[in-house]
Order: C-alpha cells, then sequence, then structure tokens
C-alpha cells in the first residue's frame, strides 16, 4: 500500500535578515497575465500568461510545476542508466542490476521474439483451476506477483498499536480508476466501459487465449458486480472504519465460503493470528459472488489481469492497446511516452519504488543532492514547527486539555530531509539483460517477501515510503513523520537566490501542509505516537467539524468542468492543510522578518510575493479526462482551487491586496474559514 500525503518546507532561522547579494523575487513575471486582477483570481493573474501559452506535452496527461521537476528527475536518472548499461560491473551490483534493467527493456527485439513466453506456467495454473478452492489458492499466489484479484492483501503499521505491524485486506479486484466509472451512467463512464471491453478483447485476441463468447463484457459485468461491493473513496478516508480487527476465526465467520487458510498458505503468510480488514461488509458480501459467479468466467478474468499486470513488458501490441485504454481514455493523454522514459520509469519507480528504486536513489543522490539543502531545510522545519506551536497557544476553538496535547503531537513530529540512510537490499534480485519480463516477475516476488518479511517484527522507523528522486513528500501518521526527498528541494518550491518571501509562500507552506496533516480530520486521530486514538474532547471535535463542514461546501462549490464538481468530503484532509500550511507558514514569514519592512522587489511587498509564490507553486494545467479522474480518485483539488481557496479565507492575503467587496475572492469576513 503506498503511502502519500504532499510536502512542506521552512526558510531561516528567526533573527535578522542579513543578505549577502541582492537577492531576486522568485517570481515568474513572463508566467503571469496582467488582464486578471488579482482580487479576482490570483492563480490566473500568476499564471494565466503560461496556461495560454505553455501546451501539454503530447506523453502526458497534465503538466506543471511538478512535472517540471520530474521531468529533470527522469533525465538524470536515464544519464545513470545510459552508464550502467554501457559500463562493466559485478554480478549483483546496483550498477549491473540497473544497466541490465535498462538494456532488458529497451531490446524491444528480444521482446518480441520472447512474447509471453515467462507467463505460460501462471496461464498452466489458471487452466488446472477446477474448483474454487483452487481458485482462492490462485488469488494467493497471484498477491505475490502483483496481478490484481479480489482480495487486497498487504501489510503495514497497527494503527492501534504502532510498534507493531498488521496484515490487512481491502477491497479490490476492479480495473478502472473508481467504482463510479461502472455504476453512474454518464457519457464518460459509459465510454470507459466500451474502451475496457475493446482492450480485454485484444489482449484476448493477442494471447490467443481460450475464451468463451464476448469475454470482455463478461469481465466487465464481473467487475460491475465487484463494484457495487466496494465502499467509496469518501468511506474509506476514515481511519476508524477502515480499522476493524479479526482473527482468523472471526474471518471465516465473515465470509463462510472463502477457505482462508488455503489463501494464506499460498500467499506465503505464516502464523497470521489477526488481521484488519478494512472493508469487512465487502468481504461479507464477496462470499456468495465468488461462489455464484462460474469458474470460467473467473478464469477469464485471471487471464485479463495476469496479461494487463506484465503488458508494460510484453511486444509492442499489448504495450499500445494498455496505452489505449490508460492513456488515452482515462487520462486524455495523446501519445504514448518514449520508451526509455517507460524504462526508467520502470526501474525508479514514478511516485513508488519500482523494481531498483532506492538503488538508482543512492547513485542520484551521490550526483544531484546538494547537502547544504539539508541544512536550510532544517531552518525552515524549525520556523514552521515554532509557528505552528504558538498557533495552538492562539486557537479560540480549542480547549485547554486539547492545546497542551497537540503540542505534546507537535513536539513529536520527527523530519525526514533528502534521502533514507538504510538502502532497500536489492542482492538476492537476479536481473538479466534479455529476460524483460522475468525481471518483473522477480522484482515482484522480492517486493512482496520484503513485505511479509515485516511480520513479527518491531516497526522499522527508518524506512522511507518515497525514493529521493520523487517530487513529493508526505505525512504518515503511523510514524509522526514528514519527509521530504531530495527532489523537491529546488525550485520552483525552494529558490536559494530568492527573497524569503516566495520561498515561505511555496515550500514553506508546503512544509505546513504536511505538519498540518498531523491535524487534519483524519490525522487528528492519530496520537504523538502514531497510534489511533481520540485525544480530542467531543467539544473540539464538534467545534472542529464546525469549521471543516464550511470548507466542504465551499469546495463541493468549485466546477472544473461542466457539470462535474469537486468532492469536498473526499478532499477535506488536503483542503484543511492547504489553508493550514498556507496560514502557517505565513505566521513563520513573519517571525523570521522579527519586525522588519520587508524590501520590495519588481514592485511587489513582501506580503504581495508571499500570496503570489504560493499560487505560482500550483501551476498546473489538465487534459479533460484527467481532470474527471481526478475528480473521482484523486484527494487534492484541482490546482486553481488550491491556490484560490485558501486565499479567500485568509485576511492578510486581503490586505496585500486590498480585497474589497465586489471582487471575485471576496468572502465576507462571517464568511472566512479560519482553522489554524
Amino acid at each position: 500500500m503506498r503511502r502519500v500525503a504532499m510536502f512542506l518546507i521552512a526558510f531561516c532561522a528567526i533573527g535578522p535578515i542579513v543578505f549577502a547579494v541582492e537577492l531576486k523575487s522568485g517570481l515568474d513575471r513572463k508566467a503571469m497575465d496582467p488582464s486578471v486582477r488579482v482580487q479576482d483570481n490570483p492563480f490566473l493573474f500568476m499564471n494565466g500568461n503560461w496556461l495560454k501559452h505553455t501546451p501539454i506535452p503530447a506523453d502526458k496527461s497534465n503538466f506543471g510545476s511538478f512535472s517540471l521537476l520530474e521531468d529533470e528527475a527522469q533525465l538524470a536518472i536515464k544519464e545513470i542508466c545510459e552508464e550502467a548499461a554501457a559500463g562493466e560491473h559485478p554480478d549483483g551490483s546496483i550498477e549491473q542490476q540497473i544497466g541490465d534493467f535498462y538494456t532488458s527493456f529497451m531490446d524491444e527485439a528480444t521482446i518480441a521474439e520472447h512474447g509471453i513466453q515467462s507467463l505460460q506456467g501462471e496461464l498452466e495454473a489458471i487452466d488446472n483451476v477446477s474448483s474454487h478452492d483452487d481458485l482462492i489458492e490462485l488469488f494467493g499466489h497471484f498477491n505475490q506477483i502483483g496481478v490484481e484479484t479480489p482480495f487486497g492483501f498487504f501489510v503495514d503499521q497497527d494503527d492501534k498499536d504502532s510498534t507493531k505491524y498488521l496484515a490487512a485486506l481491502i477491497q479490490s479486484g476492479t480495473t478502472l480508476p473508481d467504482r463510479d466509472y461502472y455504476l453512474e451512467e454518464s457519457e464518460e463512464n459509459l465510454a470507459a466501459r466500451a474502451a475496457l471491453v475493446k482492450y480485454i478483447n485484444t489482449l484476448f485476441d493477442l494471447s490467443e487465449l481460450p475464451r468463451e463468447g464476448d469475454v470482455g463484457t463478461q469481465i466487465l459485468e464481473l467487475e460491475t458486480a465487484l463494484a457495487k461491493l466496494q465502499w467509496t473513496r469518501t468511506e474509506l478516508r476514515d481511519a476508524h472504519k477502515r480499522y476493524n480487527k479479526h482473527t482468523l476465526a472471526e474471518l471465516a465467520e465473515l465470509s463462510p465460503s472463502l477457505p482462508w487458510t488455503t489463501f494464506f498458505d499460498a500467499a506465503n503468510v505464516q502464523g497470521v493470528e489477526e488481521l484488519n480488514v478494512c472493508t469487512p461488509s465487502f468481504y461479507q458480501e464477496l462470499d456468495a459472488l465468488i461462489v455464484e459467479t462460474p469458474l470460467d468466467v473467473w478464469k477469464e478474468y485471471l487471464r485479463f489481469h495476469l496479461m494487463d499486470a506484465f503488458a508494460s513488458a510484453l511486444p509492442a501490441p499489448y504495450v499500445n492497446a494498455q496505452f489505449e485504454l490508460y492513456g488515452k481514455q482515462l487520462a486524455g493523454t495523446l501519445e504514448l511516452q518514449p520508451r526509455w522514459k517507460r524504462a526508467v520509469d520502470a526501474i525508479s519507480g514514478g511516485r513508488g519504488f519500482g523494481v531498483l528504486g532506492d538503488a538508482a536513489g543512492q547513485l542520484y543522490v551521490k550526483k544531484h543532492f546538494p547537502h547544504r539543502a539539508k541544512e536550510r531545510m532544517d531552518e525552515l522545519v524549525s520556523n514552521l514547527m515554532l509557528a505552528y506551536k504558538q498557533s495552538i497557544d492562539d486557537l479560540e476553538w480549542m480547549t485547554p486539555v486539547t492545546k497542551e496535547r497537540a503540542k505534546e503531537k507537535l513536539a513529536k513530529i520527527t523530519t525526514k530531509i533528502g534521502h533514507t540512510e538504510k538502502w532497500r537490499d536489492y542482492s538476492i534480485l537476479v536481473v538479466k539483460p534479455d529476460d524483460l519480463l522475468g525481471n518483473f516477475l522477480r522484482s515482484e516476488e522480492l517486493e512482496y517477501n520484503r513485505m511479509i518479511d515485516k511480520l513479527g517484527k518491531p516497526v522499522d522507523k527508518d524506512e522511507w515510503f518515497m525514493t529521493p528522486q520523487t517530487v513529493n513528500a508526505y505525512y504518515n501518521p503511523g510514524q509522526n513523520e514528514i519527509v521530504f526527498p531530495a527532489a523537491i528541494l529546488q525550485p520552483p518550491f525552494f529558490d536559494v537566490e530568492a527573497h524569503d518571501a516566495v520561498n515561505y509562500g511555496g515550500i514553506g507552506a508546503i512544509i505546513g501542509h504536511e505538519i498540518s496533516h498531523a491535524f487534519d480530520d483524519q490525522g487528528s486521530k492519530y496520537d504523538g505516537d502514531g497510534n489511533l486514538k481520540d485525544w480530542w474532547t467531543d467539544e473540539d471535535r464538534a467545534a472542529f467539524h464546525k469549521l471543516t463542514s464550511k470548507l466542504v461546501e465551499q469546495f463541493n462549490s468549485y466546477s472544473p468542468l461542466p457539470s462535474k464538481h469537486v468532492n469536498g468530503e473526499l478532499t477535506l484532509g488536503e483542503n484543511i492543510a492547504d489553508l493550514s500550511g498556507m496560514s502557517i507558514a505565513y505566521k513563520a514569514y513573519n517571525l523570521f522578518l522579527d519586525g522588519k519592512e520587508a524590501p520590495v522587489i519588481d514592485d511587489w511587498t513582501g506580503d504581495q510575493r508571499f500570496f503570489l509564490g504560493w499560487s505560482q507553486s500550483w501551476q498546473r494545467k489538465y487534459r479533460d479526462a484527467e481532470m474527471l479522474k481526478r475528480l473521482l480518485v484523486d484527494p487534492h483539488s484541482p490546482s486553481m482551487y488550491r491556490s484560490n481557496g485558501p486565499m479567500s479565507n485568509f485576511d492578510p492575503y486581503y490586505e496585500a491586496f486590498d480585497v474589497k467587496l465586489g471582487d471575485e475572492q471576496y468572502r465576507e469576513p462571517t464568511d472566512r474559514i479560519r482553522i489554524w
């Protein structure tokens, strides 16, 4: 399971302002659109010209400030891969593994020659399924090689005992990004379902797999039945609802037709006495669906998911078919990425760990991480922490007893910056230069066993859940930590040559965003030791809910596409973090100024540059299909609303730009939502 939040930072320790050189504003004036009033739409004022004249690259579904840094990281990893592939390295070294994997990915002729040979054993296992017990056994095996089944099994920290790991089950088994794609009858969803049917049939044609009738429609009907059992994404956000510890006996009572011992044995999981069933109603109702669905349909379903899981490692027709669904239909992307980019993403992980993400990360850090950035980050984080501490004291809606507990939790937050000190071990991974599909299969098993090996061991608090080349950051409630990979620590978020105002409005607000996840509607359910435990009074929770329900209403009103709105409940945690992060970063900036007047640079005051820096950091545009998908699955609001929504609630923004009644951003003082 991936853990992701967002990102934050803070710039200089509190003290006198001394500049050895003249600093720039940090704002991209060429991106601005002076035809838009900053009082009406600060996002379009700051980014409008960029939006008008910057096309989304044909191989992307969206493009913005994050994309620029992701492109740079991708090029850096490409150079590492090409150097590794060109050299001679000892077997088992990370250079040999990276070089040989890159070679195997780029060798299209060998990939075409091998076809689906490496999957024949898995296909035979599907053919041999003759009972529902056999089916569940295969579900267990497919977990080990990363093939989708309805049983979403994983190992993670125990939410109520943060010192231990706990096995868990969550709903799974569908291909389209969200249950609504199956259940809602919009034109877009009907088109997505038709594209899925076409994709399924294409994979069966290419592989000459056995089928009965219209296999695509049969699998769509089965996945629709699964979607009807699934929880909504809003329901899945609730940490208390997701925590349902069961013994194996209780799990058997929940779904008596499913042979759980058979599943766990096949999944190579030993000694499980209890586990968290995150979505119990799903498994309760799945019990009947498993039995009622003919085995031949389940076998077709598994053949499809096997081919889908490894299509990127198969000959070009498979890759193209997969792109038609996931790239063109579901994201609106016009062109398949060049092969070298796909190779780099497979190795480096994009926003995951990929096949050799930490191995590539070690080499990336040696070449591209300036350790002085860590020192500046330490200073920024210290300032943001102090601003949060003072803010807690000033809260009118929080009771004194809860303020003290909040400060205790704040003091326990740990910070990780740049990269892990304990890299993942890939020494037993066999990587061959002429066996891409085999490389993927062996990697899946290695990473699965890495996860399973955690059971029965103490929680590793040194573990990172992002590589250093990932352009992102996160808050981890189970370990009460904020984490900033190396690749995010550069412009436009963190510019050492810019005056502090824009850095506080950019990366500082991002640091504040991550810290505030510890106190958002879900993070606030965890104590300072990372345990799911109520530490707020009922009075505090009621006051907090009153404020956040207004935020839900505000974001529900935003409509980025005709008749399509932001889901204020789904995005609530991130919207709280954006509003809180910006507010606290502004306080930290003023602590930094220490009562002194910020210089005017490029005709902008310090406060104005702070808010424009905030809007600049959200620079992004989307294709319509990508936007539609994000409205259903993304807990973050679209970028324009992340920029403008928080500012419309923040008095200092009104003062900085003289925002008045009649301006589009204006909200009555009594309607402005103040959380921190």
